[in-house]
């Protein structure tokens, strides 16, 4: 998408937010600003973090605009949020990959102060954007967590849009060795996967549960595609969970051997013990085996109904079990839901009492 491909309205959503902020400088100048930084996310080397990515991010923003405090200030964090982009191998391995927060911070300071925009707006610019490094903005700014919710919001997209997001993500790192990005990504997925909530803004609960439909279903995929490729699964706190779209790399090296698995060859077989000198004894009762049968009451104790939830239920919260349980408990909740409806279909309808009885044939 060339400048002359981006839509017409982009420049000119620039320049409303920045004059409703405060700018004072010649709209010209705006304008200028609008169409540099068009051309800055439409770098070459960006496949996923191009103008398509920011478009949609402002569109998030938009649907997002009634839970903040400023949206025009919300808006021009978004403009700014990953104007600087570097995919390189040197940044990546250093962790500092993909999208550089705290470049883009600088030059929306820098360029936002030529527009005559207060300080103070501008220092809060540069502040929102910071809080995308972790995605970690306070529970009470809610500027901050909406701009977040907004860059997240990729992953909760449908199953045909998320497969093209990684497929770019990966282009973007084409240059990294495969068994290093696959181990990245794992560790990156595992963390956004152990948080409570991805999403915090009330209008975006929504987009929480196919997140994670496609946060698991990735991470199922490439764990199996990691022991095919013989590395190793790094620890989750190894690497910064940045959003969806950025990704961390460990230090350069071979990657470590999986551990092989347990030998199938079979145990070779002890010696049979010595027969017994004397007269073999009586039988004994085993220990482990009940003296006599148990009781229905006992029976009934002891017994665990079907409705009765397992430990792992009770004692762990979503995020403490392991990625693909929920996954696993909303397909058994559909089927149980399924069977349910299927059994009220099949029950008698008391309608039925006043139907007319069926026409019997002629003799």
């Amino acid at each position: 998408m060339s400048l002359a491909d981006a839509p017409q309205w982009l420049v000119s959503a620039f320049v409303r937010s920045a004059v409703a902020v405060g700018a004072t400088a010649p709209r010209e100048q705006i304008q200028r600003t609008a169409r540099e930084l068009v051309e800055r996310w439409q770098e070459p080397e960006r496949r996923f973090h191009n103008l398509r990515h920011l478009i949609d991010v402002l569109a998030r923003v938009d649907e997002l605009a009634e839970e903040t405090h400023v949206p025009d200030v919300v808006r021009l964090a978004a403009w700014y949020h990953g104007a600087v982009f570097n995919s390189s191998a040197q940044v990546a391995y250093a962790r500092r990959g993909g999208e550089d927060e705290v470049a883009s911070a600088a030059l929306a300071r820098e360029q936002l102060a030529e527009l005559g925009v207060p300080d103070a707006v501008t220092e809060r610019v540069q502040e929102l954007i910071s809080t995308l490094a972790r995605h970690d903005a306070d529970e009470h700014d809610v500027d901050a967590l909406a701009l977040c919710d907004a860059d997240l919001a990729t992953l909760a997209v449908e199953p045909q849009r998320y497969y093209a997001y990684k497929r770019a993500i990966r282009e973007e790192y084409a240059h990294i060795p495969e068994p290093d990005y696959v181990a990245s990504r794992l560790a990156i997925l595992t963390k956004l996967l152990q948080r409570r909530r991805l999403f915090v803004s009330p209008f975006s609960l929504s987009w929480e549960e196919p997140a994670r439909e496609n946060l698991t279903a990735e991470l199922s995929h490439l764990r199996a595609r990691l022991v095919e490729l013989g590395g190793t699964e790094h620890p989750a706190e190894e690497c910064t969970a940045r959003p969806g779209a950025a990704t961390v790399w460990p230090s350069r090296g071979p990657a470590a051997p999986v551990p092989p698995a347990a030998a199938t060859r079979p145990a070779e077989p002890s010696p049979p013990a010595p027969p017994p000198a004397g007269p073999p004894a009586p039988a004994q009762p085993s220990a482990s085996a009940p003296a006599t049968a148990p009781t229905p009451e006992a029976a009934s104790r002891t017994a665990v109904t079907p409705d009765e939830p397992e430990d792992e239920d009770r004692a762990l919260s979503g995020i403490e079990r392991e990625p693909d349980f929920e996954l696993r408990r909303r397909r058994r909740k559909r089927r149980e839901r399924a069977a349910a409806q299927r059994r009220d279909e099949e029950a008698p309808s008391p309608s039925a009492l006043f139907r007319p009885p069926p026409k019997l044939p002629r003799s």
